[in-house]
């Protein structure tokens, strides 16, 4: 266990006490549970997890110090809305999505995933040969038609999932960002067939989760096994059900007190914290024969995939700046003099906030081809928030707004061969926490010919969103 001795044994006793049946549940990864030091003195919360005097454990640590833990009631969860909605299904909720024929696309650096919901999921890439002929590499990873778990065999129906297998039995859920969530799962089969499993076809389940801000987007594709994937949906259309709304899981908090002779928190422990501090800080302090001359860049980035398990999901461009405190990043980045670089495939993407977007390829032999996708106009940027939404907010456990993204537009670009108008593209600006304080996460997609969507978040965007004014334009913070 990597975690110090005490915290392990706590959470191995947790377990026993729950399998002996006195109260508390066999734990889950769902179950979140926070450890406390009160020291001496203690008192318990009145609302939320109950607790009992009697349900303790004396707990020691390897330097002989003792603690008396007090151990919560665990929440049921279960709530009176649910128990009385008699709405419309899952199934029911998702029809419109289904009777649109609407498609959904995400583009990672060699494959581009399409869903049309109740249709087809297809994996291809695209490429132009001499001559402007296009060559397409594709796979389909499920059809519409599937079997349904209920029906009698031999028989087959159009695809949506199935309301009556859900209701007999438990809602599933999926671990997302650390969050179990539940979701309505729809099966896909009838794919192309696989060379690695004899010739069977490629099968999909599309998870379908609750979101209210989101448009229906791919959050991920992943393949579980050979040929057999997972592709995560977020959607409003659930959220009225009151099973599928995210909500935030309760956290169990453990209350240990120290006995007497006892620190207030072990010693190892606070060893081990200190030392975790230390390894948050994102620079030391270069001694000065260290320092790179004045003719060297201020930063230097590398563009690296960023794998969630086994899959690769999104494009990151991570930047290591030695120079630059965080306000002189904020500054250079909305004055447009520091520019966020991504991708790892052919093409790579370079958004410098208030100027343009640029999508270019380096070659050692032809140099560098680039194409601007958009350039900034303040005017017509404002003309374009007056009909789309320019911020998106995030509702507080308090009640208080923050905003959580923001969109940009930037239009005359490169003329389109294909449209014979300038490209343009959306650039949408979220805030993303991560351990590397300048971590930058860019993604492009192109949900019409030449009209893109340039999404990048980062934790130095964190820091600007609720300076964005009425059009989305963001400022220094003061």
């Amino acid at each position: 266990c990597p975690a110090p001795a005490l915290l392990c044994g706590l959470l191995a006793a947790v377990a026993a006490v729950a399998e002996g049946g006195r109260a508390l549940p066999q734990l889950s990864d769902d179950i979140p549970f926070r450890v406390n030091w009160p020291g001496t003195e203690l008192s318990l919360p009145t609302t939320g997890v109950l607790y009992k005097e009697d349900n303790y454990i004396i707990m020691t640590t390897v330097d002989k110090e003792k603690y008396k833990c007090l151990l919560p009631l665990i929440a049921s969860g279960n709530e009176e809305e649910e128990k009385d909605y008699k709405g419309p299904t899952p199934g029911e909720l998702l029809e419109p999505l289904f009777k649109q024929s609407s498609c959904s696309y995400r583009i990672e650096s060699y494959w581009t995933y399409e869903v049309c919901h109740g249709k087809h999921i297809r994996q291809y890439h695209e490429e132009k040969e001499t001559g402007q002929k296009i060559n397409i590499q594709e796979y389909y990873l499920g059809n519409m038609i599937m079997k349904n778990p209920l029906s009698e065999p031999g028989s087959q129906e159009l695809c949506c999932g199935s309301d009556l297998f859900l209701s007999l039995s438990q809602i599933p859920t999926k671990n997302i960002e650390g969050q179990m969530t539940p979701y309505y799962p729809v099966e896909l089969g009838n794919g192309t067939p696989c060379s690695l499993r004899q010739n069977l076809p490629r099968s999909s389940t599309v998870m379908y989760i609750c979101h209210p801000e989101a448009k229906h987007e791919i959050l991920s594709v992943a393949e579980v096994t050979t040929c057999e994937y997972e592709v995560v949906i977020l959607t409003p259309l659930l959220c009225s059900h009151p099973k599928y709304r995210f909500r935030a899981s309760p956290v169990n908090d453990i209350f240990c007190q120290s006995l007497p002779g006892s620190p207030l928190k072990p010693h190892n422990l606070e060893q081990l914290e200190k030392q975790q501090e230390m390894l948050k800080m994102p620079f030391r302090r270069v001694k000065e024969e260290e320092m790179p001359s004045t003719k060297e860049e201020k930063f230097s980035s590398i563009h690296k995939p960023v794998a969630v398990g086994s899959h690769q999901l999104l494009t990151v461009g991570t930047t290591h700046i030695s120079k630059l405190t965080d306000e002189q990043l904020i500054k250079e980045f909305l004055s447009g003099s520091y520019c966020f670089h991504g991708g790892v495939g052919w093409w790579k993407y370079e958004f410098c906030y208030g100027k343009y977007v640029h999508q270019y390829h380096e070659d050692k032999e032809s140099g560098r081809t680039s194409v601007v996708v958009g350039t900034w106009s303040r005017e017509e940027h404002v003309e374009w928030s007056r009909k789309n939404a320019a911020r998106t907010f995030y509702l507080r456990e308090d009640g208080t707004q923050t905003v959580r993204m923001v969109s940009h537009f930037y239009g005359n670009g490169d003329v389109c061969d294909l449209t014979d108008k300038p490209r343009q593209v959306t650039v949408k600006l979220k805030c993303k926490e991560s351990d590397s304080p300048h971590a930058v996460t860019i993604y492009m997609l192109e949900p019409h010919s030449c009209q893109y969507i340039l999404g990048v978040e980062s934790p130095v965007i964190c820091k600007i969103l609720d300076t964005a004014d009425e059009y989305g334009l963001l400022s220094v913070p003061s």
